[in-house]
């Protein structure tokens, strides 16, 4: 099962604060970020307002305790956490689990949402 598949995208040192990089995992372009706590998570790239892949690209930020990314192309705020849209909770991107084994960022299943 894919259940526990972890793919090794980068040294968790290697991520800078506040921004995003991307990985093509198991198929899928995922975006990568880490926030100012240590914190990491990992979203799919894909925008689905402009329909391009910026989302790595996006400013991070937080709306009371939520952390999110927004995309450059069309503004749009996701949380990084579980994906939905904070400005249209009809829209949401997936989001995927994180973990980090001797300080290396691995990425596993899309978390259900």
């Amino acid at each position: 099962p894919t259940d526990d598949v972890w793919t090794p995208i980068c040294e968790v040192d290697r991520l800078p604060a506040d921004r995003g990089v991307t990985a093509l995992v198991r198929g899928h372009a995922i975006a990568v970020f880490r926030t100012p706590d240590g914190s990491v998570y990992a979203i799919g790239n894909h925008d689905p307002f402009s329909r391009v892949t910026t989302l790595g690209r996006g400013i991070v930020g937080t709306r009371g305790d939520i952390p999110f990314v927004a995309s450059t192309a069309a503004r749009q705020a996701f949380d990084l956490r579980t994906g939905r849209c904070l400005d249209d909770a009809s829209v949401s991107v997936p989001a995927y689990a994180v973990r980090i084994v001797d300080g290396v960022v691995h990425v596993g299943s899309r978390i259900a949402t």
